[in-house]
């Protein structure tokens, strides 16, 4: 499994390829944590965990789709966290009303072609990361001169 985190905007969505099944399995409370406008990390997970229990008990296949895999935390250690295909996520994201849905939806759409495209040429996936490195790191400045 390959970790390789993407940006939407300003925020860090952790994100980890399956060689295997050759599919992206994204974050679900980095998604959320977007949708809700939430600076607080736990409070995303909060709202997710309500969520996952709501869509549960109406029968919702999106919670049964989510998967567990260990990702890297803010303070360096890996937990296992819940992640989801961009599929899984695109029918979460309805879950939520937030003015961030659509944006989320475009940039989901856009990172899933990036993706097949790195795929067939390489050469893309650097330019890719190079680009991501770069917004990343401008997000960094932003933020901390703006605290």
């Amino acid at each position: 499994m390959t970790v390789q985190p993407a940006i939407f905007e300003t925020h860090e969505i952790r994100r980890v390829y399956d060689t295997e099944t050759e599919a992206w399995w994204f974050s679900v409370v980095d998604i959320i944590q977007v949708l809700t406008q939430q600076s607080d990390y736990q409070t995303a997970r909060k709202y997710w965990n309500k969520l996952k229990q709501r869509l549960d008990k109406e029968g919702s296949q999106s919670v049964t789709d989510c998967h567990r895999l260990k990702l890297r935390a803010a303070d360096g250690k890996s937990y296992l966290a819940d992640v989801a295909t961009s599929e899984t996520l695109l029918r979460l994201v309805q879950s939520v009303p937030s003015p961030k849905a659509e944006p989320i939806k475009l940039w989901l759409a856009k990172v899933g072609y990036e993706c097949t495209q790195e795929m067939a040429d390489p050469a893309l996936s650097l330019e890719s990361c190079a680009g991501d490195w770069a917004a990343w790191t401008q997000s960094r400045r932003i933020i901390r001169f703006s605290a």
